[in-house]
C-alpha cells in the first residue's frame, strides 16, 4: 500500500499493534527487510447501494506489489496530527482526481512480503469507506494507478477466493472490514440524508 519513490524522501508514523504512535521512520526503511509497524490506510468507495466496490490496479511504478488490484486507495500518514479522514480524502483526489465524505470502519495488523521487490508490508492498516454518486469522474494519477474498475462486489468476493495472486494481500481483510462496516450505516445515513 505504499509509495515508495526514489525521488522523495517521506516518513511514516510508527506504531505498536494496536496503532499507538512510537516513533518515525524513514518510508523506504520501513519497508525493508521484515518491515517496521507503522500506521496505514485503505480506502474503499462504493457505489449503487455498497454493492460496487472501486478498484485500482497498482501502477508498475510501485515498489511493492505492482500491477496486482487493490481497494480504491491507500497509503500512509504523514503525521500523527492529522485526521486520517481529511488525509484519506487528499490522497483520493491525488490518485483518482476526485474525492467522497470517508468514514473510518476499523483495522487491522497485517505483514506480507512482496516477491518482486523483497520489500515488506507491516502495517496498521486503518479501514475507511465513502460513497460515490453513480456518476463519477474518474481521472487517475498514471505514476499511481495503472487502471481502474468499478466491480461487483459479489465477482470481486468469488476472485479473490479464486485468484489470490492478482490482488494485493491486504485486499482479502481490509474488504471484510469494509463490507461489515457498509453494511447498515450507510443505508442509515441514506436514509437520515
Amino acid at each position: 500500500m505504499s509509495r515508495l519513490s526514489n525521488s522523495v524522501t517521506r516518513s511514516v508514523v510508527l506504531c505498536d499493534r494496536r496503532g499507538d504512535p512510537t516513533g518515525v521512520a524513514d518510508l523506504v526503511q520501513a519497508h525493508e527487510g521484515d518491515g517496521k509497524l507503522h500506521k496505514a490506510f485503505s480506502v474503499f468507495v462504493f457505489r449503487n447501494a455498497g454493492t460496487e466496490v472501486l478498484l485500482q490496479q497498482r501502477s508498475r511504478r510501485k515498489k511493492l506489489f505492482a500491477l496486482r488490484w487493490a481497494n480504491t486507495c491507500c497509503s500512509h500518514p504523514a503525521s500523527q496530527n492529522e485526521a486520517l479522514a481529511e488525509v484519506a480524502q487528499r490522497r483520493l483526489h491525488d490518485e483518482l482526481g476526485f474525492s467522497v465524505p470517508v468514514r473510518e470502519v476499523g483495522s487491522f495488523v497485517y505483514q506480507a512480503k512482496d516477491p518482486g521487490s523483497g520489500l515488506s508490508e507491516y502495517e496498521h492498516d486503518t479501514v475507511l469507506v465513502g460513497e460515490a454518486p453513480s456518476e463519477l469522474a474518474v481521472e487517475p494519477n498514471p505514476t499511481e494507478i495503472a487502471a481502474w474498475r468499478w466491480v461487483p462486489v459479489v465477482d470481486l468476493q468469488s476472485d479473490l477466493a479464486a485468484n489470490a495472486e492478482r490482488y494485493a494481500p491486504w485486499l482479502p481483510m481490509a474488504l471484510r472490514i469494509a463490507l461489515a462496516g457498509v453494511a447498515g450505516p450507510l443505508d442509515a445515513e441514506r436514509e437520515n440524508g
